[in-house]
């Protein structure tokens, strides 16, 4: 077993961090607290808004699929896609109309797929060889932590008075200078991955798990990508409403290193993380003004991660040497799941003129989820 020392796993960690905070926190994410500004100086519309995230999530399951299959390095895969954001975020402030910023958003979903499968990959294996394997939470903070940076970037240029394409082109050199800096990192990314076997053996959980975790990715996903525009129809100033999408990424990183300490049944987790997702989604209707919101953020942030993480755990633990289907089929679930979000949130929001239904049926639908899981 190769042992280069702490550092060497600090490296491996951190690398794939930067990594993850590109793809999920720019990639994936950036287009939630750049939505109020688009709203304000490009005149993009909730429904517009929501096509836009449901691109960037529909492009997100294609690349999660074809990653699966792709026989290509991950150094590669890696560095390829972490350019591919970079400059489709960029892109995003030359392009001035909404097919082209449909397409961008749809390439940046592909790439950062990628980049979520093979850094996983990657980061495991080099942290097993260098028996630093307590630090994979550290490698999952960067999903909150890309949050938090995107964020505060936009928050810093609402207060600026700055456009939507100043952002978008702010954090496009951002996601290429942080490339730029861990490229060497990644020099090693091994052979070509072959294509996995068939997986034809299904646990009585199947369905189960694939329908929860379905679930969570409808209910997440609405207050992901909405949040800041419900902060700004309740509180005009960018300084006090731009906090709910740092405080979001804050939860996530905090309660994804905390996870890794959890001792507790992988389902109760599970299913406590989506009843606390359902108060934070339902919570802005209750309690009014921007504690609303923050609490919100809270909630959601502080268990979207922690999902992810308990719910791929479970799913290895129900299927053992079976669950690569089961995976791949809670994974094409949960990426359906956020594409149906904001798809409902547009059509919901042009029929009554809010959040409220949308939020309503998200929270439904978290919690008949949790009581399922519940009930083994």
């Amino acid at each position: 077993m190769t042992r280069d020392g702490p550092g060497e796993s600090f490296r491996v960690a951190l690398a794939s961090l930067a990594a993850l905070a590109i793809s999920q926190g720019i990639g994936r994410f950036a287009f939630t607290p750049i939505l109020p500004m688009m709203q304000q100086d490009a005149g993009l519309s909730v429904s517009e808004g929501g096509w836009l995230a449901s691109a960037n999530y529909a492009g997100y399951l294609v690349g999660a699929l074809w990653a699966v299959r792709l026989r290509l390095s991950a150094r590669a895969a890696i560095r390829a896609a972490l350019v591919v954001i970079g400059a489709s975020t960029l892109a995003m402030a030359l392009h001035d109309g909404f097919l082209p910023w449909l397409a961008l958003r749809a390439l940046a979903g592909v790439a950062s797929a990628w980049v979520l499968v093979f850094v996983s990959a990657w980061s495991l294996e080099r942290l097993a060889a260098l028996e630093g394997l307590p630090l994979g939470g550290v490698v999952y903070a960067g999903v909150g932590a890309g949050i938090v940076v995107a964020g505060v970037a936009c928050l810093v240029l609402m207060n600026l008075h700055a456009s939507s394409s100043a952002a978008w082109s702010g954090l496009g050199f951002v996601a290429l200078a942080a490339t730029a800096f861990i490229w060497t990192i990644f020099g090693s990314g091994g052979a070509p991955r072959p294509a996995p076997p068939r997986d034809g053996v299904r646990p009585p959980d199947f369905w189960l798990l694939v329908l929860c975790y379905g679930a969570y990715g409808f209910g997440y996903i609405i207050p992901a990508t909405f949040l800041p525009v419900m902060a700004k129809a309740i509180v005009p100033d960018p300084m006090l409403f731009g906090w709910a999408w740092p405080v979001f990424g804050l939860a996530a990183v905090t309660s994804t290193l905390l996870a890794q300490r959890a001792r507790r049944s992988l389902r109760g987790v599970w299913a406590a993380s989506h009843l606390v997702m359902a108060a934070g989604v339902v919570v802005p209707l209750v309690l009014p003004g921007l504690a609303g919101i923050i609490v919100a953020a809270l909630c959601v942030g502080g268990t979207f991660v922690v999902i992810t993480q308990v719910g791929l755990q479970e799913a290895r633990a129900v299927a053992g040497e079976h669950a690569r289907s089961l995976i791949a089929a809670m994974t094409s679930a949960f990426a359906l799941g956020q594409i149906l979000g904001p798809i409902a949130v547009a059509a919901l929001a042009q029929a009554t003129g809010g959040f409220s239904g949308a939020l309503l049926l998200a929270a439904a639908l978290l919690v008949a989820s949790a009581l399922a899981l519940l009930r083994r």
